[in-house]
């Protein structure tokens, strides 16, 4: 069995994958496709049966992935692809492993590349101005509601899971606060802006009360006065961006890191966002530093008389 042929494995996994796992037709069709290209790969390499591949050839052939085969007219994988491509060559070792074809699986410590590290895209601010005057007409309560969370959102910085969490209690208008809980359930105290609390009151004041069908603590009701969903949410800042003419993908989160930036633009100290941001750590808040000084490069770039 150490002697089988590697295309003779590979057809063996594929049938496992069918018939001991139940995978869709579409996934050992992925498989297949990835292990052709992996086989042919190890084939290029000298290696005829899967005794004869060392972890290294796996390691090359992660290698192979991302740099392509220019002359051979192959272009090279994206990080996700080579991921994909190296979880089928793995779950190939695997079972050779488990079949007892191979003695040991020489893939288990190849891990995949890690993803690249998008940067948050901000709005700029007479964008974030754009979507929270498009909100609705005044005097209409979701009108009222919606600029009330939109405000909210941005003057906190705040996750849309923890505003639609929000109860009327963890706002205080008096001292422009509100108590934010964030993941696992920590709680930290947020200062909100003066628009963002002019909205507030206006939307308890005019808005809330006809919403309120019933008792509820929830500071932001839906039209049945239950307690807003995300997806709701969600709905009312794409439509207000829409509205207000901001052709770019805009979710809550957007608001989120738009916050972040500007914050950092005027001069806030990292650590400080860290906290306002609720992040544990605050190397996760860094990552906006690098879109500041992105930004500093750019206006540097076209402002400086010697930048060129």
């Amino acid at each position: 069995m150490t002697g089988s042929a590697i295309d003779e494995v590979v057809q063996r996994y594929l049938d496992h994958l069918t018939v001991e796992k139940g995978a869709a037709v579409n996934t050992v069709s992925s498989y297949r496709r990835d292990l052709v290209r992996y086989s042919r790969f190890l084939a290029q390499a000298g290696r005829s049966t899967l005794t004869a591949v060392t972890e290294s050839d796996v390691r090359e052939f992660l290698v192979a992935l991302r740099r392509g085969d220019r002359d051979g007219g192959v272009a090279p994988l994206a990080d996700s692809s080579v991921a994909r491509t190296l979880v089928a060559a793995r779950g190939f070792h695997k079972f050779a492993a488990a079949e007892g074809i191979v003695p040991e699986d020489v893939a288990h410590t190849v891990r995949p590349p890690k993803p690249a590290r998008r940067l948050p895209k901000a709005l700029a601010i007479d964008e974030v101005e754009a979507i929270l005057e498009a909100a609705g007409a005044p005097d209409h309560p979701r009108a009222l509601r919606d600029r009330a969370m939109l405000e909210l959102l941005y003057s906190c910085g705040a996750r849309i899971s923890e505003v639609t969490a929000l109860d009327v209690d963890d706002i205080d208008t008096e001292h422009r606060a509100v108590i934010l809980r964030g993941k696992g359930g920590k709680e930290r105290v947020v200062p909100v802006g003066r628009p963002a609390i002019a909205a507030l009151e206006a939307y308890l004041v005019r808005g809330r009360p006809t919403l309120a069908k019933r008792a509820n603590p929830a500071l932001f009701l839906n039209v049945r006065g239950g307690r807003l969903s995300r997806q709701s949410a969600w709905q009312v800042l794409a439509e207000a961006a829409e509205r207000a003419g901001v052709n770019k993908d805009v979710s809550p989160h957007t608001l989120r890191h738009s916050f972040a930036t500007h914050l950092l633009d005027g001069g806030a100290d990292v650590r400080v966002v860290q906290e306002l941001l609720g992040h544990s750590s605050v190397t996760t808040t860094q990552v906006y530093t690098l879109v500041t000084v992105n930004t500093m490069r750019e206006v540097y770039a076209t402002a400086h008389p010697r930048a060129r």
